[in-house]
């Protein structure tokens, strides 16, 4: 009996919704949460205000909300019709960056645009911009009933210059999100496994060349797993090893929200790349195990209604979606636990960034539109009273 209730839970289509938007809002308000906790004395030293980088995200995610409402109820038409300019405007975005005068440094990345105000990263819109295009490349593809055509020469191309763009900002953290997400796209599109193999191998020795090309990478790549060694605690290894401080005093339950100690200015960018030892560090075993089951929600539900999607595109985009915002997790948290070297990329819709959530809150949208627009999910919809506009 529990076991065919537990079918019920994960397979009604409805409750695919329903997970989509309760984990999206819940990692958004535990993210404010955390970004004021962690960045509160990073604040006060740098702005002026223990609140000022918590308005800041609050200012975001109240563009981002009403943003997403809108895009979710695009049409699949306009959304197609978009598609075909995502790949010119992603690389016109990445292009602008480095004209001088135009882009910007920050912590070493030459990929954000000042505008005055805040500072803006071209890139996270371009991720977006570039599976939409993609998705609508590759389901061309399948409607022709053209499953010979080698997808590899019809989205790789457009993918690896995004690379190179990037890698001229130096920002190797990006570019391997942009190469992960290539890859789950000829994952999904039935690449064969061989190909897929040999394509991997190549990217893991271009990722490895351009380790080796620059000594403070090299630097990062050998410390991560032994971040305490004497040689390089004070140096590359102080990020991880304090981050696996924080990790390893939080506890079953943690220290208490607010009362990290590695925020003190122990913890390097506490609230952006390492916001997850904040949480571990705060709210400890607990707090990091509900983070990750939270997303493993929010990610179930991306693949579940892609799996569901009649339309070719839907269910590209939506997986690509899904592997982008999984790709980040992994990488984000892997540096945290310090399994993976630093690579400086966000926790999606936990870590402080208005241009990575105004992006993330894109994709969402079109998953949310790709759920609105399943039969069996907009018939429950209508069932349940809501005003047309909250359904």
């Amino acid at each position: 009996m529990k076991a065919k209730q537990r079918t019920n839970i994960f397979s009604k289509p409805i409750n695919l919704y329903y997970m989509l938007v309760g984990s999206t809002l819940a990692l958004s308000v535990f993210g404010l949460i955390m970004v004021f906790s962690a960045s509160s004395i990073y604040s006060l030293e740098n702005k002026g205000s223990t609140w000022a980088i918590l308005l800041r995200q609050f200012v975001f995610l109240v563009i981002s909300i009403p943003m997403a409402w809108a895009l979710s109820r695009f049409s699949l038409n306009r959304w197609k019709f978009l598609a075909r300019f995502g790949v010119i405007a992603s690389i016109a975005l990445l292009i602008v960056v480095q004209i001088p005068g135009v882009g910007k440094s920050v912590n070493g990345n030459h990929n954000w645009i000042s505008l005055g105000f805040v500072d803006v990263q071209p890139s996270e819109v371009a991720k977006f911009l570039m599976i939409l295009w993609a998705g609508s490349i590759l389901a061309k593809r399948e409607r022709a009933g053209d499953i010979q055509a080698n997808v590899l020469k019809l989205i790789a191309p457009a993918f690896l210059l995004c690379i190179v763009l990037v890698l001229l900002g130096s920002d190797l953290g990006t570019a391997s999100v942009f190469a992960f997400v290539l890859a789950g796209l000829l994952w999904v599109s039935g690449v064969q496994l061989k190909l897929f193999a040999g394509l991997s191998a190549v990217g893991f020795v271009g990722i490895a060349a351009l380790i080796i090309a620059a000594p403070y990478r090299v630097a990062r790549f050998s410390v991560f797993l032994n971040p305490f060694d004497a040689a390089q605690y004070k140096s590359v290894g102080w990020q991880p090893a304090h981050s696996l401080l924080g990790l390893a005093s939080g506890g079953l339950f943690g220290v208490g929200l607010g009362a990290s100690r590695q925020k003190w200015g122990n913890l390097p960018e506490a609230h952006t790349d390492f916001i997850f030892s904040v949480i571990g560090e705060e709210l400890g075993l607990f707090g990091t195990i509900s983070t990750l089951l939270i997303l493993s929600i929010l990610l179930f539900s991306i693949f579940k209604i892609a799996l569901r999607a009649n339309d070719p595109m839907v269910r590209y985009v939506c997986s690509g979606i899904g592997c982008w915002i999984g790709i980040q997790t992994v990488l984000n948290i892997g540096s945290a636990i310090s399994v993976l070297p630093v690579v400086g990329v966000t926790l999606p819709l936990l870590s402080y960034g208005g241009s990575a959530l105004i992006a993330t809150y894109m994709g969402i949208a079109f998953v949310i539109g790709a759920a609105r627009r399943d039969p069996s999910i907009f018939a429950e919809l209508e069932k349940t009273g809501l005003p047309r506009w909250l359904r």
